[in-house]
């Protein structure tokens, strides 16, 4: 199968090393920024381009691993598509707005945080599918399950309420990290004794519902030290941490004494 992978962020970037590392290396790699699409396409022994009117019209796939906001912008300037199936790996766009750039199109979203220079093992990631007739749904399982093995057929609209999801349960989860990393700076500790806590925390919604593995003073409803903390965020006049520790331990209480 000859591919053509646009882009080489974060996913670009993964993704490109996963198809590779199966045999199935990108035989080229778009970015606009030449220097960025050399740099990976050094890396996997294949060609690049920066000029979208390079891109040859004869590859079996073209996988769009750009952002959001410049997909349809830069499929608006692809001269002729061609017969290959074009696909993108967002969690949030419908498939729909492949339609009038591609004849044949769909969507192959990897449920998984991506950093470019964190390599990842695809074999145990959701890949998540959904395709615009049924041959293209088989060519993209194929693929797919080549990467992983856990392959899923799955709507827009499911795939955008994943997505949401996923914010809350990765990106927000990330944030809060930040944020504790900031607090024990305060008091001249390392961010690296809280690890054990963080793998335990994630380790137990392997074996438990969330609601059943919350701990903490929020569920205990121990308001004097809720306001031992808050009072202490307060001392050091961050008041964001003192709004997100509010807003967090109402969240959970209320979970708890089932008000939401």
């Amino acid at each position: 199968m000859k591919i053509v992978v646009l882009g080489t962020g974060n996913v670009g970037t993964q993704l490109s090393y996963a198809l590779f590392e199966k045999g199935m290396g990108p035989s080229l790699v778009y970015n606009r920024h030449g220097d960025k699409a050399a740099a990976l396409a050094a890396r996997l022994g294949c060609g690049w381009t920066d000029d979208l009117q390079q891109l040859p019209m004869d590859a079996d796939l073209y996988v769009c691993t750009l952002k959001d906001a410049v997909v349809e912008e830069v499929l608006r300037q692809i001269p002729d598509p061609g017969q290959g199936l074009w696909v993108h790996t967002s969690g949030s766009l419908p498939m729909t707005v492949l339609a009038p750039y591609a004849r044949h199109y769909g969507v192959l979203y990897p449920l998984q945080t991506f950093s470019r220079e964190r390599r990842v093992s695809f074999d145990r990631i959701p890949l998540c599918l959904e395709a615009s007739g049924g041959q293209e749904m088989k060519t993209l399982r194929q693929l797919a399950a080549s990467l992983s093995c856990d392959v899923r057929e799955m709507s827009s609209d499911q795939r955008a309420c994943m997505h949401l999801a996923a914010v809350f349960a990765c990106n927000f989860v990330n944030a809060c990290y930040a944020v504790a990393g900031d607090v024990l700076a305060c008091g001249g500790l390392d961010f690296s004794l809280l690890l054990p806590l963080i793998e335990e925390t994630a380790a137990k919604v392997h074996d438990m519902a969330p609601d059943a593995a919350q701990t903490g003073p929020a569920v205990r409803g121990d308001r004097n030290i809720i306001a031992r903390h808050t009072d202490l965020l307060d001392t050091w006049e961050r008041q964001d941490w003192a709004a997100l520790y509010r807003q967090m331990s109402e969240l959970i209480y209320a979970r708890h004494n089932r008000q939401i």
